[in-house]
């Protein structure tokens, strides 16, 4: 496989296991430096050495990330920070889906982790990606956004209310949409690219809470991890994105997203998201 991400840096969130781990093998067969922020590094330092001995590529690294925590957030974004860490581009891939809960400062869990937790990374990393070149921010949504028939902005600070957690999920899925799209509004102007995408429906960890025997039913009809990491391959390492900053992609291709995904409401997902993690900052 041809070199041609040799001296780029990646970083790739949830990257120790399904899409995110074939992601990050994908980018390190191609030369690239990829940063795998996870939670566990006893989990990741397998996947790292497995990369690495199957593309031959040592520059693979774990930075330690909880997207349920903010306080998390922050330390890992702050040591990128202060270690003046230069990022080509940014995968917001990691994610939960199935799962009920709250996060640690309260908010529904899907929400949590899915969106409000990859928006203080990535807003606390902006000044990092790019440097002088175009800094690309590649959002893992899902066609569940298509599901959302609006966000109500209370139940995002209550535990998950459904039995499934899929209508939670759909309305995470529609904010990584809404959160892509801003991005490109806000600082196009300063070089930045945004994009979100499907992936396909995967057969990964991402369904692990989803209760026995759904879920190995649902398996059956989905796509592989190394499948599903093509689209968020092409829209990381595509030298001109085919769509608009911002642009929803689907098989590599652009999209048409749920038509609530409105720049009204990205503007008051992104302004109210910026309020919640304010104490953070």
């Amino acid at each position: 496989m041809e070199k041609d991400l040799d001296g780029r840096t990646f970083l790739v969130t949830g990257a120790n296991t399904g899409i995110g781990k074939a992601t990050a093998h994908g980018l390190a067969a191609r030369g690239a430096r990829v940063i795998l922020a996870n939670r566990s590094e006893a989990k990741t330092t397998p996947v790292i050495e497995e990369i690495t001995a199957a593309t031959g590529n040592g520059e693979v690294e774990y930075v330690h990330l909880d997207l349920a925590d903010l306080a998390s957030v922050k330390a890992a974004a702050d040591a990128l920070v202060e270690r003046g860490e230069h990022l080509d581009v940014l995968v917001d891939n990691a994610g939960v889906a199935g799962q009920r809960g709250q996060t640690a400062q309260g908010f529904e869990l899907a929400f949590g982790i899915n969106h409000l937790g990859h928006f203080l990374f990535t807003t606390e990393l902006l000044e990092r990606l790019g440097d002088g070149a175009p800094g690309r921010v590649v959002v893992v949504a899902s066609e569940s956004h298509y599901t959302a028939k609006g966000i109500d902005w209370e139940a995002l600070r209550r535990p998950t209310a459904t039995t499934t957690g899929l209508r939670e999920y759909g309305v995470s899925k529609l904010c990584n949409v809404l959160f892509a799209q801003e991005l490109a509004r806000r600082y196009e102007s300063r070089g930045l690219e945004a994009c979100s995408l499907h992936p396909g429906v995967i057969a990964s960890d991402v369904w692990r809470r989803v209760p026995w025997p759904i879920r190995p039913i649902m398996k059956m009809f989905m796509r592989s991890p190394e499948q599903g990491a093509t689209t968020s391959l092409y829209c990381a390492t595509a030298k001109d994105l085919e769509g608009p900053n911002g642009a929803f992609y689907d098989d590599c291709r652009t999209k048409a997203p749920n038509p609530i995904a409105t720049p009204e409401l990205a503007k008051e997902l992104w302004e109210r998201s910026e309020e919640w993690v304010a104490d953070f900052r």
